[in-house]
């Protein structure tokens, strides 16, 4: 068997893409700088197999989602509800109902309390843009809520920013980018280590700046 050299500049760019676990197959010999950048970037060699058995294994982060958004991301929303619902997912909605002109914030505020209470374990979120429904429910103690315009932005924010609340544009963005967005969204579990340690920073400002 050809024998396949994992050089250092093969790992970068895999931890560039947000790689944690590397794959080692049976052939491949890594070389001195590539195991040294292995270490320093915190990266866990592992096998396919044993990357597919914890898949398996991994419980859904989130069961129980609460949905919302304005006006502009109404149509949207009934047919996430529905995608959410085929999954297996116990959905709240949470408004707007119908297409007349509503404010953001309301529903934003709604998701995150919530989230923050326990009675969601996470939310999703729908605006025109994705932008200010963010901004809103992040105002909220214990909040991460992100805006994620594709798989790979919300692959990282579940896997390193163990982000609870996912906004989207209903506007910006075509309904099968939205899924895509959301399958990945709540399917991946956040991968802890470093990634741990930075949020601990975060609960510290937040501690620090927010009242409750």
């Amino acid at each position: 068997m050809k024998k396949k050299l994992v050089t250092e500049k093969e790992i970068i760019e895999f931890a560039k893409g947000g790689g944690r676990y590397f794959a080692l197959a049976k052939n491949m010999v890594i070389t001195p700088l590539a195991a040294d950048r292995i270490k320093t970037l915190n990266i866990i060699l592992t096998t396919e197999e044993e990357i597919k058995s914890k898949q398996e294994k991994n419980t859904v982060p989130f069961k129980k989602i609460a949905i919302g958004g304005d006006h502009t991301g109404f149509k949207v929303k009934q047919s996430l509800i529905k995608f959410l619902k085929e999954k297996g997912m116990e959905v709240n909605d949470i408004g707007t109902y119908n297409e007349e002109p509503a404010d953001y914030p309301v529903f934003a505020a709604k998701a995150a309390k919530l989230v923050q209470k326990g009675e969601a374990d996470g939310a999703i979120l729908i605006d025109a843009t994705g932008i200010p429904s963010a901004i809103t429910a992040n105002k909220f103690k214990g909040i991460r809520a992100v805006t994620c315009y594709n798989e790979f932005s919300a692959r990282s924010a579940r896997e390193h920013n163990n982000a609870n609340i996912l906004v989207v544009g209903g506007v910006t963005l075509g309904e099968g980018t939205i899924k895509g967005i959301i399958e990945i969204f709540l399917t991946t579990a956040f991968a802890g280590g470093r990634h741990q340690k930075r949020l601990e920073i975060i609960t510290q400002i937040e501690s620090e700046n927010f009242r409750n």
